[in-house]
């Protein structure tokens, strides 16, 4: 079993216990036991234990309490990305609001973010301090990415650097986070917390626009959800905000036709829209994207000093993402 292995388990124990019990009133906890359950890949928990390991692997078990937090964050922040979207599945499985209601997705993700920052204040104390203002900063940064987002689907005119800027906050941040706090925990230098927190950032970016890429290019079944759903949202991902600036005159009136008509068949938008992403060769820009945000992470990475072998892992476990098909 690899290391990185080894600390999914731990997190995944750790979760198990941590929604053991039928706490009540259960129309508050069962949602967010749900969607804890439904799994993933409990990147951002596993990414604060490498970070800590890299620099003290007795230091882990410190690490684990605060790490399970994040984790609860992150899936916080899904449940009500899902709800403003009005997403119907995520990971294959109805969303929150589909199974109870819109009033409990808002009331249990507010308790699961109580429940995130009770979880990191366990952090030790030596610690609490740079942990908690890190989080709190995350947490916040996370909050005006959503807003970004939300502000771009009144916009035709959103630019690629505005788009990355939203991304780097919604999603980016919080891999920095989680690197960052297992570095503290792992009493690592500034310097070297600092260098894993940019590559955290850096590959979060990566990790996004290849989500972008997946919901347009990937297959319904493995990636999760159905594709398409930027396209028919009309969301503003690098391939929407690319193919308005590199479609000729007449495509993009095509392009904008699609945009603006309210009334229209799912199956038909998307392959119209796929279609004019073909003739802008939108799939190839995208790849080297999300290819240049990947490499500038680890050449950020190269600067962190620490235990070689967990350095390793932690390399494959990112590769091993970045090939993923869901």
């Amino acid at each position: 079993m690899t290391i990185i292995k080894t600390y999914q388990t731990r997190i995944e124990n750790e979760i198990e216990k941590l929604f053991s019990t039928n706490a009540n009133p259960r129309g508050l906890y069962d949602p967010a036991k749900y969607v804890m359950s439904l799994g993933g890949k409990r990147i951002r928990p596993i990414l604060c234990l490498a970070g800590c390991a890299i620099f003290n692997e007795n230091k882990i078990e410190d690490a684990v309490i605060p790490a399970v937090g994040l984790e609860v964050f992150h899936n916080f922040t899904l449940l009500h990305d899902d709800l403003m979207d009005k997403s119907d599945m995520r990971r294959n499985k109805p969303t929150v609001h589909k199974i109870w209601n819109n009033n409990t997705a808002v009331l249990s993700g507010d308790a699961m973010l109580v429940m995130a920052y009770k979880l990191i204040s366990k952090t030790p104390k030596k610690y609490l301090l740079p942990v908690l203002e890190l989080f709190s900063k995350t947490a916040m940064e996370v909050c005006e990415g959503q807003q970004f987002d939300m502000d771009f689907e009144n916009r035709n005119n959103v630019t690629i650097e505005e788009y990355i800027e939203m991304i780097r906050l919604k999603t980016a941040v919080l891999l920095g986070c989680s690197l960052k706090t297992g570095a503290i925990i792992g009493n690592a230098i500034k310097k070297d917390a600092k260098a894993l927190y940019d590559f955290g950032c850096n590959i979060g970016i990566a990790f996004q626009l290849q989500d972008d890429w997946l919901d347009t290019f990937g297959n319904s079944e493995e990636f999760g959800k159905p594709i398409g759903g930027d396209i028919v949202c009309n969301k503003k991902t690098f391939l929407l905000i690319t193919a308005l600036n590199d479609l000729n005159k007449t495509s993009k009136k095509e392009l904008l036709f699609w945009l603006n008509n309210k009334e229209f068949d799912r199956n038909e938008k998307i392959n119209a829209v796929k279609n004019l992403y073909q003739e802008a060769q939108i799939s190839k820009k995208t790849r080297e994207k999300i290819n240049f945000f990947y490499n500038f992470s680890f050449k950020l990475f190269g600067n962190v000093n620490g235990t070689k072998n967990i350095l390793d892992e932690l390399t494959q476990f990112v590769h091993n993402l970045m090939e993923r098909t869901r």
